[in-house]
């Protein structure tokens, strides 16, 4: 079986035990998502929830939004039922636990895909606001976002070893090399046909700001939770991150982040001209 399938296969396993509560919100349970991880006992599989919860609360969420505590009845044979401890969990929770899950479990690595990419879909399908926006309206809120996240990433890859400047330039072009199928930063650049003091990251459009914020986040998150050190590991980690982004990308069908067209207009001149706009307005 390809990996293809393999990963088709788990991506549909994971929606087979989805649940959808009266109004409407959907749930997995604890129980059954163990089993479908791969862990032969419910025991092993608690220490995974514990890192979960632990970086919910690090990552500011409200940890009963997105685990519960409830009893489930059971089957336990020859027709009878107990009522046994389970978790309900949102999908951003399943996204927790697959991403503190064991990484050598192949469908580990296939659950880890399919709920970071399906989390973002979601969040962006319930921003009604988000999807009214103009390109390039988008592309000024994610690169805003972006901007933000790098900072959370270079706190991050300091706290691994990246300490100077030229040492964060290096690391960052991991990410970038890994993300563009070899290309880096440099190469970007030149690709965009940019002058020397404009930034690649204020010439993207949309969906290549949103590759670029994926790589960001997933990266932040696997140096922490991997306690990376050293800059050698760091950097291997960002491409390594880069790489995973290109692949679920390709998995998905898209295009590639370095065949995507260029804006005819930068980030700066976009920024203008909504200051020039609402000047007039005022």
């Amino acid at each position: 079986m390809t990996d293809q399938r393999i990963a088709t296969q788990h991506h549909a396993t994971f929606e087979g035990i989805r649940h959808v509560d009266a109004d409407g919100n959907e749930f997995w349970l604890a129980r059954p998502l163990a089993k479908v991880l791969d862990y032969s006992e419910y025991r092993h599989f608690l220490p995974v929830i514990e890192r979960a919860r632990e970086a919910c609360r690090k990552s500011s969420q409200a940890e009963e939004n997105h685990f519960e505590d409830v009893l489930e009845m059971v089957d336990i044979g020859s027709g009878a039922r107990r009522e046994l401890p389970d978790i309900r969990l949102s999908r951003y929770a399943c996204y927790l636990v697959v991403q503190n899950g064991d990484p050598g479990k192949p469908v580990i690595a296939n659950g880890q895909t399919y709920f970071a990419m399906q989390t973002r879909r979601q969040e962006l399908a319930d921003d009604e606001k988000f999807a009214r926006l103009t390109e390039e309206e988008k592309r000024l809120a994610i690169r805003n976002e972006l901007a933000a996240h790098n900072k959370y990433l270079a706190a991050a890859a300091k706290d691994a070893g990246v300490e100077t400047s030229l040492d964060y330039a290096i690391f960052q072009d991991h990410g970038y090399r890994g993300l563009y199928g070899g290309l880096s930063a440099k190469d970007i650049h030149a690709r965009k046909g940019l002058k020397k003091s404009q930034k690649i990251l204020d010439h993207m459009g949309s969906t290549e700001l949103a590759a670029n914020l994926f790589r960001a986040t997933q990266a932040e998150e696997k140096l922490k939770r991997d306690q990376v050190s050293g800059k050698a590991q760091a950097n291997r980690t960002h491409f390594e991150v880069g790489q995973k982004v290109r692949q679920t990308i390709k998995e998905l069908g898209g295009t590639m982040p370095e065949a995507l067209p260029t804006p005819e207009t930068s980030i700066k001149q976009v920024e203008r001209g909504r200051q020039k706009l609402e000047k007039k307005k005022s």
